[in-house]
C-alpha cells in the first residue's frame, strides 16, 4: 500500500472545514480555546472512548449522537474540562444545539469533546460566544486545520496534524487528524483527544470496526506519565466525497484503509509521545521475535512506561540493566533467556544485552546515541515471530515543574 503525505491534516480530504477561535475559557486572549471540524454533508462517523471510569461529559452525549452512525460536525473546548461538573451533561446537550444552530445541522450530528483542568465550574457564556465566531471562520486547508489544532491544545507545544493520500477502488481519498495531548497519557483502550476525517466512502459499521483495529496497536502503545485521562476521545467522520465503491465488507479496500488509518495513527502516537510534557527525547520500543502479538506489544510498552529507564535516557545513561528488568515484570507467559537488546538513535546502534546479559559495549559510544532526540530501543526475545512497537518519552525535571503548576 503507497501512501503520498499531503498538507492540511483534518481540512486535506475534500468536503471539510474548521476553525480555531479564542472565546475565554483561557486567560489570556492569544490562546484559541474553542474548535469547530464542519463536514460538508452528513457523515458516516465512529468513536472511541476512554476507559477511565470518571467520564468526562461530552462523552456520554458523543456515545448518544452516534447510535445511528452519523454526525456532520466536531466542537472541543480546551482550557476547562466538562468532567465532574453537576451540569456537564446539561452543559453539553446545550453545545451541540447552539453549534446545529449556528451550522444549519440537527443537534444529533454534533460531537461535543472536553479538555482541560478538571471538576473546574463551567457555563454556558464561553459557548456561547465562541460558536459563532468559529462558524463564521471555517476555512478549508492547511488554515484551518491548523486553528483547530492550535485550539484543542493544552500543555502541548505545538499543533499537531498529518494527511495521506491512497487509493481505493481506483479512486484517491484522503485521511487526515489532529490531536492533543502532553500529559495524562496512558491510553487503554482509548486515545487522547483525537479527530478523523476521510472522504472514503466506508460504512459506519466498518469504520467502527477499523478503529477498534487500530487503536490498540498504536494509541494504546503510548504512554508520557502512566496516567489515563477521563475525556480520552477519538471520533472520526467519513463523508464518501471521494467517489469511492463504499467499503461495506472486509476486503481489499477494507485493508488498505485500515493501513492507512495505522500509518497515520503511528504518526501521531510518535508525535505526542515525543512531546509528552518536560520531555526531551521520543523513545520507540521495537519488539521482534516475541512468542504472540500480546507479547510483543506489553513488552514494548511496559519499556516506554518503566520511569527508571525513562529517568536513564534523561541522563544519556545507558542502563539497559532497566530494560531488562520492565521486560521481565512484564504480564504473560515468556521467556527471557534469549533477549537481545540494543540502544539506537541518528548517531548509531550499540549493542548492550545478549541473551539476558551483559554485551560489552562503548559507554561513551552510547552516550552520544543517548544524546538524541529520538531513540529507539530494540529488542529481540528470540522466542516466536511476533512483533509490538511503542512509544514513550524521557523522564524529566520539567515534567514536574509542568504539573506541579498545572492550574496556575
Amino acid at each position: 500500500m503507497e501512501f503520498k503525505e499531503v498538507t492540511g491534516g483534518v481540512c486535506a480530504a475534500k468536503g471539510f472545514q474548521a476553525a480555531g477561535v479564542h472565546c475565554g475559557f483561557r486567560a489570556n486572549p492569544n490562546k484559541k480555546d474553542l474548535a469547530l471540524i464542519v463536514a460538508d454533508v452528513r457523515c458516516t462517523a465512529a468513536g472511541m472512548y476512554t476507559s477511565n471510569k470518571v467520564k468526562g461529559a461530552p462523552i456520554t452525549v458523543d456515545k448518544a449522537h452516534l447510535t445511528d452512525g452519523h454526525a456532520q460536525a466536531i466542537l472541543v473546548n480546551s482550557g476547562n474540562a466538562n468532567t465532574c461538573a453537576a451540569n456537564g451533561i446539561d452543559l453539553a446537550n446545550e453545545c451541540c444545539r447552539l453549534a446545529a444552530g449556528a451550522l444549519g445541522l440537527k443537534e444529533e450530528d454534533i460531537l461535543p469533546s472536553s479538555t482541560g483542568v478538571i471538576g473546574q465550574p463551567m457555563t454556558i457564556d464561553p459557548f456561547a460566544k465562541g460558536i459563532p465566531e468559529a462558524a463564521a471562520q471555517l476555512a478549508g486547508g492547511e488554515a484551518g486545520s491548523t486553528a483547530a489544532a492550535q485550539a484543542i491544545m493544552t500543555t502541548d507545544t505545538y499543533p499537531k496534524q498529518y494527511a495521506l493520500q491512497f487509493t481505493l477502488g481506483g479512486k484517491t481519498c484522503t485521511l487526515g487528524a489532529i490531536g492533543k495531548g502532553s500529559g495524562m497519557i496512558a491510553p487503554n483502550l482509548a486515545t487522547l483527544l483525537t479527530f478523523y476525517t476521510t472522504d472514503a466512502a466506508i460504512s459506519a459499521e466498518m469504520l467502527d470496526k477499523a478503529i477498534h483495529q487500530v487503536v490498540p496497536a498504536t494509541y494504546n502503545q503510548l504512554s508520557v506519565d502512566l496516567d489515563t485521562s477521563t475525556n480520552d476521545t477519538l471520533l472520526i467522520l467519513a463523508n464518501g466525497l471521494a467517489g469511492n465503491e463504499p467499503v461495506t465488507a472486509e476486503g481489499e479496500d477494507y485493508d488498505n484503509f485500515v493501513a492507512a488509518l495505522t500509518a497515520i495513527a503511528e504518526h501521531m502516537a510518535a508525535l505526542h509521545a515525543s512531546d509528552g510534557e518536560g520531555a526531551s527525547h521520543l523513545i520507540t520500543c521495537q519488539v521482534s521475535h516475541a512468542k504472540d502479538k500480546a507479547t510483543a506489544r506489553a513488552i514494548a510498552k511496559s519499556v516506554v512506561c518503566s520511569n527508571l529507564f525513562k529517568a536513564a535516557v534523561f541522563g544519556r545513561d545507558a542502563n539497559w540493566g532497566r530494560i531488562l528488568c520492565a521486560i521481565g515484570y512484564t504480564q504473560g507467559d515468556f521467556s527471557v533467556d534469549r533477549c537481545c537488546v540494543w540502544l539506537e538513535s541518528a548517531a548509531g546502534s550499540v549493542y548492550v544485552c545478549e541473551n539476558a546479559a551483559y554485551h560489552p559495549y562503548s559507554e561513551e559510544e552510547a552516550s552520544k546515541v543517548l544524546a538524541e532526540h529520538d531513540i529507539l530501543v530494540r529488542v529481540d526475545m528470540g522466542d516466536g515471530e511476533a512483533e509490538g512497537k511503542a512509544w514513550g518519552c524521557d523522564l524529566t525535571y520539567d515534567y514536574v515543574k509542568i504539573n506541579g503548576d498545572y492550574r496556575s
